[in-house]
């Protein structure tokens, strides 16, 4: 007998960039090289390109490309800050982690709302799309499937409602990400904006999607109350039944007086960062409370040495700033948690280990405008797309953005990668059409967040569908008139914030 065939697997993100680069050099040869002016803070001026002498990369220039991904080059910025900024971000989640505050917070407001379970499905989605909003919450959630499985079928309900509950909620909050450091903060890093920009229009978008979700999902939980027969995995009932039986010990862990501070702390943290991002001097010539308080402040004598007086004001914090307010708040955590040194050191570490892949792939994606960059063919792109995009209105250009990330969140599954690979160019071309970058930036998001409920690449689709033995074609069928919903509601909101200057 011969040996059978490797199943065929899809490649990871890393190859599929790597290929990318590779493409991207060897287009170098082939486009015509050329070049636009520039303003002082480097922005294209609109109208000005002309060609230049041809530069085509070569294989050292692809395997170099990564590297001057992640250090810069004086052609493009590196993405050291924002893979720093993953990186602890991630010792402060491993941090808090540690603790157990988020995973027994969950389960405490579940026996909270004991016997009231129907209305855990809005407080409970709103949870998780505030997290999945804020610090891009995905992998977090595997850890509370085995506590909501139980409790829904439990009372009435179906593996598919506890399954929405998480994933539906954190992923919606990641299709409209308000300050999601994997996806608003990669894409604001690359197109030079800051992640607060746009933030009023995301919040407003966060609490539409959440809203029709909540309702999708509470439907089908009423339906589900009322007929088990219309289950999507009703001929697993019975098992469900055997399988999933709630054990006290899963519900009995009552949150410590040091664990509701640690979460108080992480609501601070992220709370800090997003008054910290909006520019609210920009939004309004006399908001400058932030600004005055810092001024004196730090003028204060011995006081304002203490503190440090590179302190910078609420609303003008970039990467540096927020880095080091998670590196100084994941300190806090330990001293009131009462963790010893030796807990925190490994808590962080393996925080950061966990993000590392993320932090890379930032760089490697990086690696593609390295090489169109300094093989001069970024321009030609845009020049192009300035050509063919002049008479396109703001509305048509941002929604062929936003079904062009489509597609291609199922070619980059992941967000940090597909925004460090794309922006450079998608963000430059929305200018043409007269639409800002953070629209731009929001139209990525939200083609990102809705895939990401459905894809089969996505370890946290297959994972949370694996513990809740749900086909992934049920899913689909579960899905798709919400995900067809999502698609028309967020296509009609990019149209109005176009129209909206």
């Amino acid at each position: 007998m011969g040996k059978k065939a490797k199943k065929w697997q899809m490649p990871s993100a890393y190859t599929i960039l790597f290929f990318l680069i590779i493409l991207v050099a060897i287009l170098t040869w082939i486009i015509p090289a050329g070049q636009y002016a520039t303003t002082k803070a480097g922005n294209i001026i609109a109208g000005t390109y002309k060609a230049r002498t041809s530069s085509p990369q070569g294989i050292w220039d692809v395997f170099l490309a990564p590297i001057n991904g992640m250090v810069g080059t004086d052609q493009t910025e590196g993405s050291i800050s924002i893979s720093l900024f993953i990186l602890v971000i991630g010792g402060f989640l491993g941090v808090v982690n540690k603790t157990k505050a988020l995973d027994d917070g969950i389960s405490a407001t579940v026996r909270k709302y004991e016997g009231k379970e129907k209305l855990m499905i809005p407080i409970l989605m709103i949870l998780f799309a505030i997290g999945g909003s804020t610090y891009g919450m995905g992998e977090e959630t595997i850890a509370f499937y085995p506590i909501l499985i139980p409790v829904m079928i439990g009372v009435g309900f179906d593996s598919i409602t506890a399954i929405s509950i998480a994933l539906i909620g954190s992923q919606v909050g990641c299709l409209a990400s308000t300050v999601n450091p994997f996806a608003t903060g990669v894409a604001s890093q690359t197109i030079h904006i800051s992640p607060g920009d746009g933030l009023i229009p995301r919040f407003i978008l966060l609490i539409i999607v959440t809203a029709i979700s909540i309702f999708y999902v509470m439907h089908y939980a009423d339906k589900i109350k009322k007929d088990p027969s219309k289950s999507y995995v009703f001929e697993r009932r019975q098992k469900d039944l055997e399988e999933f039986t709630m054990t006290d010990n899963n519900l009995d862990k009552q949150l410590t007086g040091k664990q509701k501070s640690v979460l108080w702390l992480f609501a601070l943290s992220f709370v800090i960062m997003i008054v910290s991002l909006i520019p609210w001097s920009s939004l309004n010539s006399s908001w400058t409370f932030f600004d005055d308080f810092t001024k004196w402040i730090t003028h204060v004598p011995f006081l304002g040495a203490l503190i440090g007086k590179d302190l910078a004001p609420l609303g003008t914090w970039y990467f540096t700033e927020i880095t080091t307010l998670f590196f100084m708040m994941s300190v806090v955590v330990m001293f009131v948690f009462g963790m010893s040194e030796s807990d925190y050191i490994n808590a962080f570490l393996g925080g950061m280990n966990d993000f590392l892949s993320v932090a890379i792939i930032v760089a490697v994606a990086r690696g593609i405008q390295v090489i169109m960059n300094n093989g001069y063919i970024t321009a030609t792109v845009l020049h192009m797309g300035e050509t063919g995009l002049q008479h396109l209105s703001a509305g048509v250009f941002i929604v062929l953005t936003y079904i062009f990330y489509i597609p291609m969140s199922f070619l980059i599954p992941s967000t940090s990668g597909l925004a460090a690979a794309t922006m450079g160019i998608m963000g430059p071309l929305g200018k043409f059409s007269g639409v800002d970058g953070s629209l731009v930036i929001t139209a990525y998001q939200s083609a990102s967040g809705l895939v990401n409920l459905v894809t089969p690449t996505s370890g946290v689709v297959m994972g949370a569908l694996a513990i809740g033995h749900v086909d992934i074609v049920k899913w689909w069928k579960y899905t798709w008139k919400l995900v067809a919903i999502l698609f028309v509601v967020v296509a009609a909101f990019l149209v109005v914030c176009s129209m909206i200057k």
